[in-house]
């Protein structure tokens, strides 16, 4: 059927979207410095006057991005967390397993190192990726460790302590993602998913009450 919606409308109701998708490979490839407004417009086929109708600047673009490819996944992952009935163990391998998948190992992890690398530069996209992405983070894995104590399946240790070991080898792989293993360098080859399961499996057998089998 015909989309009864004015065709004005209908593109209003797109661009955004295009813009968004048009600006992750951008910034991705070339870093938030050095990506310019006029090149993320036409990539998505509008005007620059139109990017900046839908964000005033380009630090308003990069922070869109952020919250329409990470953000929003952390706070899925807190609603998967809030209503999940199994146990903590296996649901903490499904959040670090979907972790890898959708954003690690997918184009948008390339924006967690834009901001390590221009963090200096831009302190206020910084603060941004902390508020937005490592604090949603780190209070999505604290809530999983909560959980596990509360439940008796983990043993009862420093909850912000653990959540941040959680994180770290994570973040090692992304990087690795997006740096070593996009280049054609020798020496230092690793199978992520591999690490990823051994990471897992590392850290639940630390977790676990001993003679806790599920996992």
């Amino acid at each position: 059927m015909d989309d009864p919606r004015p065709a004005r409308r209908r593109h209003k109701e797109i661009r955004p979207q295009q813009l968004l998708d048009a600006a992750l490979p951008l910034f991705v490839e070339k870093g938030f410095a050095a990506t310019r407004a006029e090149e993320v417009a036409r990539r998505a086929g509008v005007s620059k006057g139109t990017l900046y109708l839908y964000y005033p600047s380009k630090a308003e673009l990069f922070k869109a991005v952020v919250r329409h490819h990470i953000a929003a996944l952390i706070g899925q992952a807190g609603q998967i967390v809030a209503s999940a009935e199994g146990g903590t163990g296996a649901l903490l391998r499904r959040l670090l397993e979907q972790w890898w998948t959708r954003i690690a190992a997918s184009e948008v992890g390339g924006l967690h190192k834009v901001v390590l690398s221009e963090v200096r530069n831009f302190p206020e996209i910084a603060q941004f990726y902390v508020d937005e992405v490592v604090q949603p983070a780190r209070s999505l894995f604290e809530s999983l460790v909560r959980r596990g104590i509360g439940r008796g399946e983990f043993r009862p240790v420093d909850v912000s302590a653990t959540a941040n070991a959680l994180m770290a080898p994570m973040i090692f792989l992304l990087l690795h993602e997006h740096s070593f293993a996009a280049c054609p360098v020798q020496g230092f080859e690793l199978d992520p998913v591999a690490v990823l399961a051994a990471h897992i499996d590392l850290v639940l057998d630390g977790l676990h009450v001993r003679g806790e089998g599920a996992r």
